[in-house]
């Protein structure tokens, strides 16, 4: 902004002096050329005076004569009565159609013709026109300086309100914006203090909220495992009911973890420190949670490829992902479900697919987003995208003729 301020009142001040200083420029040469003539036909006249008057006195008009009449760029011709032509020009000047030409008959019938160069007076149109183009120059520079004061001077607001914007942008709310005396940036700054307000406002009651779910959830939550305890070591309850309940205790657990994982995530903190474990490993864990569910809806569950796969993760949130993405395809996909991690180039990859046609786009991990048969919210795969973001990897869509989802991490 400020080079183009700089730039355009330059530009206009030498438009103006363009448009001032070429018809001054013209008339000024006018001048010069006028003046010239002048000169030489006051010259031309009394140097016919001078001629005269030696010629009455019979005193000889020759060549050396007419040398100390001489000035710069000028040319002396006398013909005599009888025709004799005595002529004598100034060193180094030089003829030409444009010379200023005067002539003038002298009493006794002789002639005095005297000649101004052109060049002489070319040289005497540049030293007028010279303070001219000095005066040009010397604006043009007062402008620059003028120019680069005033845009620095109105591009100071702008650039201080771009880094308030770029400070909000990073949730950085305390933003201290000054008054403007411009119109148009005061306008900003007072958009740019409202909207920090507000969202400042907006964080304060997500974090509120988020602090009193995790606190209704983990109440009861806790109840509900130390309820499941008591009941797996009652004498009265059979051994294969105990057996069923401690494998519910796990799963409470595991919710609670997640519960935990999705809060911090919300909050944009971390959701888990990244540890040395084997992707297929974590793929195993998930692929065994979830075959009886498969199983009991008449479908299967494969884990392919089976080989070590090391990456550098947390285990919570890639564990969180598989069970959208297996739920989805139980759900919602067709046929057998397979899952396996494999190392792509620089990138590790989970992919989960079943044998449904391909209709989904990577849209379907917008909030919101979900098919009209289903029943849910449309939360869960947009949650696993978000998840995967915060592990420094994504999630997509893969390019495949049945749905097929692909988790992508960063290679150790």
């Amino acid at each position: 902004m400020r080079e183009r301020l700089v730039v355009a009142l330059v530009g206009m001040t030498v438009a103006m002096i363009v448009m001032y200083g070429l018809p001054r420029a013209y008339v000024l040469a006018d001048m010069v050329t006028e003046q010239e003539t002048t000169k030489v036909a006051r010259s031309a006249t009394l140097m016919a005076a001078l001629l005269t008057e030696r010629s009455l006195g019979s005193r000889p008009i020759d060549e050396a004569f007419l040398d100390d009449l001489l000035v710069a760029g000028t040319t002396i011709e006398y013909v005599a009565p009888d025709g004799a032509t005595t002529r004598a020009t100034y060193a180094g000047t030089a003829s030409s159609d444009d010379d200023i030409v005067e002539q003038r008959e002298l009493p006794d019938g002789g002639s005095l013709t005297l000649t101004r160069s052109d060049e002489l007076v070319k040289e005497r149109i540049s030293d007028a026109l010279l303070p001219l183009i000095g005066v040009g120059l010397l604006l043009i520079l007062f402008a620059a300086a003028v120019g680069y004061v005033l845009a620095r001077r109105l591009s100071r607001p702008f650039g201080e309100l771009a880094e308030a914007a770029g400070q909000l942008a990073q949730a950085r709310f305390d933003l201290r914006i000054p008054t403007y005396s411009i119109p148009e940036a005061e306008a900003i700054g007072r958009a740019l203090r409202q909207a920090s307000t507000q969202l400042d406002e907006l964080l304060r009651r997500e974090r509120e909220f988020a602090a009193n779910a995790s606190h209704q959830l983990r109440t009861p939550i806790t109840a509900l495992r130390l309820t499941l305890e008591d009941l797996s070591m009652w004498p009265e309850t059979p051994a294969t009911v105990a057996e069923e309940l401690n494998a519910n205790i796990g799963e409470l657990d595991r919710l609670s973890t997640a519960i935990n994982e999705l809060l911090a995530l919300s909050r944009g903190n971390r959701v888990g420190d990244a540890v040395d474990v084997d992707l297929n490993g974590l793929v195993a864990t998930a692929v065994a949670r979830w075959t009886p569910h498969l199983e009991d809806a008449g479908r299967t569950l494969v884990h392919d490829p089976v080989d070590p796969v090391p990456a550098h993760v947390a285990p919570g949130p890639v564990l969180q992902v598989l069970d959208v993405l297996i739920e989805n395809a139980c759900s919602h996909g067709q046929g057998q479900v397979t899952v396996g991690a494999h190392r792509r180039d620089k990138f590790l990859d989970i992919v989960v697919t079943d044998e449904g046609a391909a209709v989904i786009a990577n849209e379907v991990f917008q909030r919101g987003t979900r098919a009209e048969e289903s029943d849910g919210h449309g939360l869960g795969l947009t949650i696993a995208a978000q998840l995967a973001t915060s592990l420094g990897g994504r999630l997509t869509v893969g390019e495949a003729a049945t749905t097929t989802f692909v988790l992508v991490l960063p290679a150790p």
